[in-house]
């Protein structure tokens, strides 16, 4: 018998050979993979519309064979808001589901409805307009709930506490990148001889191809895995022992406590803090840029994903620091919080300084964006991850719950820009919109660096019993 030492778990191979070490490429790091590919699609079909909205409303901007309509900046408002609206139903009952049944089937069936709905969106506008176009929006919504809980849950299961940043970040960031390939693929494509259709054609199409890769490949845990080596299953086990996880066991999932949790709470209200100033950039980013900044729809696409490849790029250096702090004996609650601060207070900092920018020097405009949006990526070693941290056992309804609530402020964000933005070429009315925005960051951050913690909570274990004070 062999053995090795992961963190503060001895590890053994009852077969004789080395196990997995968390720097060998194993199955987990191909289901990661694969959840990375599922985020990146999720976002792109999720996305897409605010590049494309600008073309559909607007042929002057794109390609003028194609029909536009005459969409006022409250209707762009509210299609773009509207996928939140379905978003928000379905988050605790995929969150149950995810925990309850299977979080992999539960994901693919999720985003094979949504390709469909995406690419049924043509079709809406022309024979219904706006109002059919958000009910393809809010049925995207719907079957896109699952995403974040599935994959909450999945990752409880397949991460070793040890690579628990660097593989969670991987996973998360496909949202980072499938934003910055849809937005610029989606301003060629509507510029194009094929015009704006084809954005929704291209990008369901190949959401479809992930989705039947994902049902006949994916797994929900390590145990269900067909792929995996013996070892490597014993690794990931052995870690989970550190935490006293029972990821394999059903049991009742404590609402109350979970919901009456100060760290919880924190987690929620940081969730909220970061969905505002995300989709509050990533939907009114591509509109700025065109009417402050004049680009035209390729330039847009191009320019508006650039602070997302910033935030993709960053997430790996963060990720890869929060678990080298980690193995250095730094607390983990220390770790999430500095890394929500730079996630939070940083782009605060940004926003503030883009009101005092001159709107006609186009690149400091745009560096801002970049450090604006760009150091958002410690979120996903920040708040994001924590809900891990405090109970592997309950993380999928745990994200369900921040997720619905956070999704209920992304309904909100654009929404209430389109009430301030009435005029898209006045600066002071965007600056308006910047600084509830970096105002927003501080206070949710703040709360979140008070009252966050990092270890397992009590109620991870449904046989635990309340610790005495």
């Amino acid at each position: 018998m062999t053995a090795k030492s992961v963190g503060d778990t001895e590890v053994a191979s009852s077969e004789g050979g080395p196990l997995n070490p968390p720097g060998t490429v194993g199955t987990r790091h191909w289901q990661i993979f694969l959840m990375f590919l599922g985020m990146m699609m999720a976002y792109a079909l999720r996305i897409n519309m605010s590049v494309t909205i600008v073309a559909m409303a607007d042929s002057s901007s794109a390609n003028v064979d194609f029909e536009t309509y005459d969409w006022n900046e409250w209707t762009k408002s509210i299609i773009l808001s509207s996928f939140f609206w379905g978003y928000t139903i379905t988050q605790l009952p995929s969150g149950y589901l995810a925990q309850h049944w299977s979080a992999q089937r539960l994901l693919s069936i999720g985003m094979f409805i949504c390709s469909i709905l995406n690419m049924l969106v043509p079709l809406a506008a022309k024979y219904g307009d706006w109002g059919a176009v958000c009910a393809c929006r809010v049925g995207m919504g719907l079957s896109q709930a699952c995403l974040m809980p599935s994959l909450h849950t999945m990752l409880s299961k397949w991460v070793p506490p040890t690579e628990r940043a660097r593989l969670g970040t991987f996973a998360y960031a496909g949202a980072q990148f499938g934003t910055v390939i849809a937005m610029p693929i989606s301003g060629y494509l509507a510029a194009s001889s094929i015009g704006w259709p084809s954005v929704f054609y291209v990008f369901g199409t190949v959401s479809l191809l992930w989705t039947i890769l994902f049902y006949i490949c994916g797994a929900d845990s390590p145990a269900q895995s067909k792929m995996i080596s013996f070892d490597e299953k014993k690794f990931i086990q052995h870690s989970f022992n550190a935490e006293s996880t029972k990821s394999e066991e059903k049991h009742v999932t404590p609402w109350v406590n979970i919901c009456t949790s100060m760290p919880m709470w924190a987690i929620i209200i940081a969730h909220c803090g970061q969905s505002w100033g995300f989709w509050m950039l990533l939907t009114e980013i591509p509109s700025y840029m065109n009417a402050i900044l004049s680009f035209d729809i390729k330039k847009n696409g191009l320019m508006s994903a650039l602070p997302y490849l910033t935030m993709w790029l960053l997430s790996f250096p963060i990720s890869w620091c929060s678990d080298y702090a980690l193995k250095k004996g730094a607390t983990r609650s220390l770790v999430r919080k500095i890394s929500n601060t730079i996630a939070h207070w940083g782009p605060a900092a940004a926003l503030v300084a883009l009101c005092f920018a001159p709107a006609d020097n186009v690149v400091l405009v745009v560096v801002i964006l970049v450090f604006a949006v760009g150091l958002n990526a410690g979120s996903m070693c920040g708040f994001q991850i924590n809900h891990i941290d405090l109970s592997p056992n309950n993380a999928g309804s745990m994200m369900a719950i921040t997720n619905c609530a956070a999704a209920v402020v992304a309904i909100v964000s654009p929404l209430i820009a389109g009430v301030i933005i009435t005029d898209e070429n006045n600066v002071s009315q965007w600056h308006i919109v910047f600084y509830l925005t970096a105002a927003i960051y501080f206070i949710d951050n703040l709360i979140f660096i008070i009252f966050g913690r990092g270890e397992v909570q009590w109620w991870n274990d449904p046989s635990a019993k309340k610790p005495l004070k």
